[in-house]
C-alpha cells in the first residue's frame, strides 16, 4: 500500500548522510532492523523505489531515514537529498529479515550501519545492551554516522576501523586501520558461537560469512538481509 507522507524535518548526520523525519500513516508499524520501499513524489519519481531502513524505534510518533547521498548521478538518493521541510515521500509496506535475535556482534560497512541503528537504540532505550559490540568499517573517520550516539550506548564496545584513513603512529587514537578481514575478527571475536548480524555492501557480506563460516559460527546465528 502507497503512503504518501510530508518531510517534517531534515539535519546533517555527516558530510554525505542527512536524516530525514516523516509523518508517520495511522496504524503503520515495524520491528527494529526492517525496511521499506521509499520513491519521490514528484513527476517521475514516482516509481523510482529504493529500500531504506527506519531508524527510529516503533513507538515514535514519525518515521525517520538515515539516507546517504550519492551525488554523482542523478538517482533517488541525490533526489531526496535535494528534498526540503513539507515535500513529500512515497512509502510503502514494511519488509526485512534483519531483527534482534540475542545478544551478539553487529559487523557494519559504512551506510550498512542503518538497520542496526533502531535496534540498538531499542536495546538501550531497554537498558539491553550488554552483551553486543558493533565493528564499524568506514572509509575515514568523517564517515562515521551517528559516531557520539553510538559511542555514548556502547562505550568500549564500539570498534572503528577505517580503509582510508591511517591514524598516525603511537597517537592513541580509537581507530583502527585496515578492514574487516579475518585477522581483525580473529582480534575482536571471543565467541564465534554467538549471534552474528552483518549488513554492508555484497561483496563485504559474502566475504565475512565466509570467514564467520570457517571460524565456527553456525548458518542459523548469523543475520543478513537475504
Amino acid at each position: 500500500m502507497d503512503n504518501i507522507v510530508k518531510i517534517q524535518e531534515i539535519g546533517q548526520v555527516t558530510h554525505d548522510v542527512k536524516r530525514f523525519v516523516i509523518e508517520k500513516p495511522d496504524n503503520y508499524t515495524f520491528v527494529p532492523g526492517q525496511a521499506t520501499e521509499v520513491s519521490v513524489n514528484k513527476p517521475g519519481w514516482e516509481d523510482e523505489k529504493r529500500p531504506f531502513t527506519f531508524t527510529s524505534l516503533n513507538e515514535d510518533p514519525y518515521l525517520e531515514f538515515t539516507i546517504k547521498g550519492y551525488a554523482d548521478h542523478n538517482g533517488v538518493t541525490k533526489q531526496i537529498h535535494e528534498l526540503k521541510e513539507n515535500d513529500e515521500l512515497i512509502i510503502r509496506d514494511v519488509w526485512g529479515t534483519i531483527s534482534y535475535q540475542g545478544p551478539g556482534y553487529f559487523i557494519a560497512g559504512g551506510a550498512g550501519i542503518t538497520p542496526f541503528i533502531a535496534i540498538l537504540r531499542q536495546l538501550h532505550k531497554e537498558n539491553k545492551l550488554a552483551g553486543n559490540k558493533l565493528l564499524f568499517s568506514n572509509k575515514t573517520s568523517a564517515d562515521i554516522i551517528y559516531k557520539e550516539e553510538l559511542s555514548d550506548m556502547l562505550g568500549k564496545n564500539f570498534i572503528n576501523i577505517l580503509t582510508d584513513e591511517k591514524p598516525p603512529v603511537n597517537s592513541g587514537t580509537e581507530y583502527q586501520y585496515g578492514r574487516i578481514d579475518e585477522a581483525f575478527l580473529k582480534q575482536e571475536i571471543t565467541d564465534f558461537h554467538t549471534q552474528f548480524y552483518v549488513c554492508g555492501p555484497d561483496k563485504m557480506i559474502s566475504d565475512i560469512n565466509e570467514i564467520l563460516g570457517r571460524q565456527g559460527a553456525e548458518v542459523h546465528r548469523i543475520i543478513f538481509e537475504k
